[in-house]
């Protein structure tokens, strides 16, 4: 049954480039695969395997702008900035994302050698050309023919202002509470909503905001990029310490939800949110 909650749409958030820094703007198109330019770029090491801030936390302090087109305007500590277009599909060059092999168009070799600057080693810079071919959703959790860019593994991830309170007060509470409080930068989300109940989320089956309505698909399990101080690269032990003691789902710790877009269309902060729940 689908039900008002008077929540809406706090904040927005697209990443061009996995792992950087992105941008927070004030509506967002919504494309089958996620929010229109999130991570259609990805770096890749030598061999050809998907760097995020995972082995490289120096990745929060980078930042990724789109541009119209697609292309991306980056800016790291001590590096000019540099503006990198869409680069043309006439190759393409294998990565590996978690474990599986996709397809993915090179950037050129400004971007690598900017990122390689950047990052003290042999690092490139590579774009999703079509999304709806290169890369699906995970099976277990999918319908056919759902695709994802280079996200972890869905299209659209939502948060709530008032679970990431209840997280707060529960480090808060911790052995480490100097950690805390965590702002929401952390779980790198794309849609944060207000007006919620604390993990209310954990019922949803479907949630409509605005003009598009998503498919929940699961939890979002959370890991070590959630501990990285997103403004100042360094690590700690929050807020996986708390998780696993408050919201471990099976092997997973759980904060926010990934979603699927059932269609198309434009997400505005103050859009009102409603959801069905199981």
């Amino acid at each position: 049954m689908a039900n008002s909650v008077k929540a809406s749409v706090h904040s927005l958030h697209v990443y061009p480039v996995k792992a950087t820094r992105g941008c927070a703007p004030r509506e967002m198109a919504v494309e089958p695969w996620g929010p229109a330019g999130d991570r259609r770029w990805l770096l890749i090491d030598a061999s050809g395997k998907g760097i995020t801030q995972r082995e490289h936390p120096r990745l929060a302090l980078a930042a990724s702008e789109p541009l119209p087109g697609g292309a991306v305007r980056l800016s790291a500590p001590g590096l000019d900035p540099l503006e990198v277009p869409v680069p043309d599909p006439v190759r393409t060059v294998p990565v590996l994302l978690f474990g599986e092999k996709y397809e993915a168009v090179p950037a050129g070799s400004a971007a690598d050698a900017w990122w390689s600057a950047y990052l003290g080693t042999e690092a490139r810079l590579v774009h999703m050309d079509d999304p709806a071919l290169r890369r699906p959703v995970d099976p277990d959790f999918a319908r056919e023919g759902e695709t994802v860019s280079f996200a972890d593994g869905y299209p659209v991830l939502v948060t709530t202002l008032s679970s990431l309170d209840a997280l707060n007060s529960l480090i808060a509470q911790g052995d480490m509470p100097d950690e805390g409080p965590l702002p929401m930068n952390r779980f790198r989300p794309n849609v944060v909503l207000d007006g919620t109940a604390p993990w209310a989320e954990d019922g949803w089956r479907r949630i409509t905001v605005g003009e598009v309505s998503f498919r929940v698909a699961k939890p979002s399990g959370r890991c070590v990029v959630t501990t990285t101080d997103q403004f100042t690269s360094e690590r700690g032990k929050e807020p996986l310490r708390t998780l696993a003691k408050h919201r471990r789902f099976g092997s997973q710790l759980v904060f926010g939800q990934n979603v699927v877009p059932e269609g198309t269309g434009v997400l505005r902060i103050g859009d009102p949110v409603v959801v069905e729940g199981a």
